[in-house]
């Protein structure tokens, strides 16, 4: 996002620059261990905080508080997830912290296999795949598992014996069809029913829609994202939202929360920051929605802060009608040094606009507001953890974006984590040449990043909605997700292969382009299939946008054999032929996908994704399985947080230390231990 021949060589600089620091990190990081362990599909990874030890004392206890109110509403996100997730947790943690029998047989192995898969998700539903997993136990083992740990210290009703806690807590374990997907995006049925979240009880698909259409006004130009906080019930025949704020739902958790965060508006780094921070905790003091906003609109307005922080109810992911969002936070610090990459890329933002595939009715003609950096996390709980995001555009809100702008950011520390711990053996398994390997070795790092830079900081923030048409998750539905997530990674398909980013000095050669374009199909055709189970098809929103834009291009370019299927070895593999023509490719869908956004065309975003994204084909399913199995590589990976100390003298604080735990059990039965605030039934 930058111009002139002045931002060419400082941008050109900043990358030789960036270029020499990540050396530099290498040389550090030696003896650092980045993965942990391994079981089941998932991979356990460390990450550390570049800078955490530069920061003043003021900036170190700013960065403590936040920590310590992100911590304090993880158990909100386990509840959110699964009405049964905080006595499932706290059953778990009791029999691995107090279990008296043998810890090294094979059963028991399998039960703690089981727990952390649990820790990993937040719950019993996979983090990924939205559906239910059991463990690897019988149902004996697992009553003799609790009658062979500490009985007081399980979440037993009052009144409540053993034997009638084990009975009612086994079947909500082991039955694989209660409570069998998390979120259930099947247009053909009740949505709302047929899903396990904690969103909504006692009502049907229908009577939420019809709740919140009549609050909607479609010709507001500040709509107020309805439903944000809360759970919708059904009381006496009256439907009623249970507000999630202080003296609400999950009063004891955000209680804690703001005790933290009145903490942290005393070391606040500016005014604005001390603001935002401010009404922040007015906002869940009130749950006012309309405080929500000017939170929001406070916290984009501050991009000076050496220090940031995300919380809230943020993402919506996890609701299939869209309206509900899970409690999320993360904590981090600026990297300076990486951050003038994603600043090119963000100061250039009205060039990207202007010069958009898209139809000219629905290019903003002004953008404004776009701030991008790219940050170290520091800790992340909730929605973000132990599963996180590698980038982030906030806030969500249409009008708010469109008006005062959104905060894009790139996690540095968690890709360069990624990176680290990475294997070459998934390229030269489906990679088909040795020149597509050696493209990806020698860009794959940063094209990554490229691409998140462009997804998060043009893509999201680009576009507009026509005048008079309601926000995407009213008018798309189910499908909005989806098409947000492809617009946005259309978006940054689009200018990877642009000249533009070799001209503003962030990308050496379009070759690191064409490095994108081959992971993105490889990915989209092939790879993340690994994360299906035989006979499934796609639920994930972000996989299935993988998929629609993968698919489409690959069927729209055969007449012209733009991207071949071929087969090597009895290995099938999807090689572009043509990266010009690819491009232009992306750009026509990329503005027919803008066009369902502006309009609030449901049923062309229904068949978009139906269509290309859903289904999956059998024989290239079984195969990528089988290949992958030899790799013995795990396809989802997830981070243990770093741990702050704080240190006093005299009753004063005089230190914040870091630290970097290596065991993810004992850092979830910690956790269990000190940030456990919320009764088992809300």
């Amino acid at each position: 996002m930058k111009l002139t021949i002045i931002c060419i060589i400082l941008a050109s600089f900043s990358l030789t620059f960036a270029e020499n620091t990540e050396k530099n990190k290498m040389k550090e990081d030696k003896n650092f261990k980045y993965q942990t362990e391994q079981f089941a599909d998932l991979a356990i990874l460390r990450y550390q905080v570049p800078g955490f030890e530069k920061l003043s004392l003021k900036e170190k206890e700013l960065v403590y508080y936040l920590y310590q109110a992100a911590l304090s509403g993880r158990d909100i996100f386990y509840d959110q997830n699964n009405r049964n997730n905080l006595k499932i947790r706290k059953t778990l943690e009791t029999i691995v912290s107090t279990y008296k029998g043998d810890k090294k047989s094979k059963d028991y192995k399998n039960f703690l296999t089981y727990a952390k898969r649990v820790w990993f998700s937040n719950g019993i539903h996979h983090h990924y795949s939205s559906r239910k997993f059991t463990p690897d136990i019988t149902k004996g083992f697992f009553a003799s598992l609790l009658k062979n740990s500490d009985n007081k210290k399980l979440p037993l009703e009052n009144g409540e014996t053993l034997d009638q806690f084990i009975a009612g807590i086994t079947p909500i374990i082991f039955d694989p069809k209660l409570d069998e997907v998390k979120v259930n995006l099947d247009p053909n049925i009740d949505m709302v029913k047929n899903s396990a979240g904690n969103f909504y009880e006692g009502v049907t698909q229908k009577e939420v829609e019809d709740f919140y259409s009549a609050m909607e006004k479609k010709d507001d130009p500040t709509p107020i994202w309805y439903g944000l906080n809360s759970k919708v019930v059904k009381q006496n025949g009256k439907i009623l939202e249970k507000v999630w704020k202080v003296g609400g739902m999950y009063s004891p958790a955000i209680e804690k929360i703001v005790v933290w965060l009145e903490k942290a508006v005393a070391v606040a780094s500016s005014d604005i920051q001390k603001q935002s921070l401010e009404k922040l905790i007015e906002y869940y003091k009130t749950g006012d929605l309309k405080t929500w906003d000017e939170y929001n609109i406070l916290w984009v307005k501050d991009t000076t802060s050496v220090v940031d922080n995300v919380n809230g109810f943020i993402e919506v992911y996890e609701d299939p009608l869209g309206h509900k969002a899970c409690f999320e936070s993360m904590v981090s610090i600026k990297d300076f040094d990486a951050t003038k990459r994603i600043e090119a890329i963000s100061s250039q933002a009205q060039w990207f606009e202007d010069h958009s595939p898209i139809a000219q009715e629905y290019k903003k003609k002004n953008v404004v507001g776009i701030s991008a950096k790219v940050i170290n996390v520091v800790v992340e709980s909730g929605d973000s953890s132990p599963s996180t995001p590698i980038g982030v555009n906030l806030p969500n809100s249409t009008w708010i974006r469109k008006i005062h702008g959104s905060k894009s950011v790139t996690l540095g520390n968690i890709t360069y984590s990624y990176d680290m711990a990475s294997s070459d053996n998934v390229l030269k398994e489906f990679c088909y040449s040795k020149e597509e390997i050696e493209l990806a070795k020698k860009y794959g790092s940063l094209s990554d990043n490229l691409h998140t830079d462009l997804h998060e900081v043009i893509g999201h923030a680009s576009g507009q909605i026509k005048d008079g048409v309601a926000t995407p998750k009213l008018t798309l539905k189910n499908y909005a997700s989806t098409i947000e997530e492809a617009r946005a990674d259309l978006t940054a398909l689009y200018y990877i292969f642009d000249k533009k980013l070799v001209d503003i000095g962030v990308m050496p050669t379009t070759d690191a382009g064409k490095a994108a374009y081959n992971k993105y199909i490889r990915n989209g055709l092939m790879l993340q299939l690994q994360r299906i189970k035989p006979g499934d098809n796609i639920e994930e929103s972000h996989m299935r946008n993988r998929q629609l834009i993968a698919d489409w291009v690959f069927e729209k370019g055969k007449s012209e054999n733009i991207i071949e299927k071929r087969v090597k070895n009895n290995k099938t593999y999807f090689v572009i032929n043509n990266y010009e023509k690819l491009r232009v490719l992306f750009g026509q869908l990329l503005k027919e996908i803008q066009r369902i956004t502006s309009e609030g065309d449901y049923e062309a975003a229904k068949a978009l994704v139906e269509d290309y994204g859903v289904k999956v084909d059998p024989q290239i399913h079984k195969e990528v399985l089988a290949r992958y199995s030899k790799l013995n590589i795990a396809p989802y990976k997830g981070f243990i947080n770093p741990e702050l100390k704080a240190v006093y003298k005299n009753g004063k604080l005089i230190d914040v230390k870091i630290e970097y735990p290596v065991s993810f059990e004992k850092q979830m039965l910690k956790y269990g231990k000190e940030y456990s605030f919320l009764p088992i039934n809300n």
